[in-house]
């Protein structure tokens, strides 16, 4: 088994990392930079960044955020947010930016991600899969869009599958329910979407405690986790998470 990886999340808007619950009712939670920085130094096998109010501001991702925080990292940067063509993707790698991750625009025309993979590699492409519980769906999670503000009818599930054969490299499912709650990660979302696909899936939305943690890796199977507000608001340290993991069998670099 690999490593484990453990991935703080940056979400932007406005130039500032900030955290909500259920995808609303943000908070400040600093420097974008500062974060980076502090969360290199602390362990992070990566770090994502997300510019959450891209899509719905009809507008591309900063580039000026993206390359001010990869300037500081030596660890591999993932980001998201207003991703829509190859020209978006092509600029964000030139910024020192290692993946990035789509999902409106791919929801939008899968072509995209096609497109992508073909220019610059699929281990490069990461595609977000925001869901939220609806039991029409077959999987009984539907895929929505626009910080969550759009139901798309796609299942989740059907989702994913179609995204490994079109050739993703990675999933990051978040669940809209989990968003921010602390309560842990949607064990049944994260575990319906690893089950059925053979690529790397990144668990994210709702960690609060140490066993959280655990409960992805043994539970859902997934190869990262991804975590928000346990970290910015120093809840958690990634240190201490990742001996918590190494002490339960949980392979880890420390």
């Amino acid at each position: 088994m690999q490593p484990v990886r453990i991935i703080p999340c940056l979400d932007m808007k406005d130039g500032r990392v900030v955290k909500g619950v259920h995808f609303v009712n943000l908070r400040d939670a600093g420097d974008p930079v500062e974060n980076a920085r502090f969360y290199q130094e602390e362990g992070a096998d990566e770090l994502a960044m997300l510019d959450i109010a891209a899509t719905v501001e009809g507008r591309k991702t900063r580039l000026a955020w993206a390359r001010k925080v990869a300037a500081v990292l030596t660890v591999p940067l993932t980001v998201g947010g207003g991703v829509s063509s190859l020209d978006d993707m092509e600029a964000l790698l030139a910024a020192g930016v290692g993946k990035v991750s789509m999902n409106s625009a791919v929801v939008k025309r899968p072509e995209l991600l096609a497109e992508g993979v073909a220019a610059f590699g699929s281990d490069r492409m990461v595609v977000a899969i925001d869901g939220r519980r609806n039991q029409a769906m077959p999987s009984g999670f539907e895929v929505v869009v626009s910080g969550g503000q759009c139901g798309t009818g796609l299942d989740c599930v059907a989702w994913a599958k179609r995204c490994e054969e079109i050739g993703a490299g990675q999933i990051l499912p978040t669940s809209m329910d989990g968003d921010g709650t602390l309560a842990g990660y949607d064990i049944p979302f994260t575990k319906a979407i690893a089950a059925a696909v053979s690529l790397p899936v990144i668990a994210s939305g709702g960690a609060g405690a140490l066993e959280h943690f655990f409960e992805a890796v043994e539970q859902a199977g997934v190869a990262a986790l991804l975590a928000a507000s346990v970290f910015h608001f120093r809840t958690l340290k990634i240190r201490q998470v990742k001996e918590y993991l190494a002490a339960r069998g949980v392979p880890v670099v420390l």
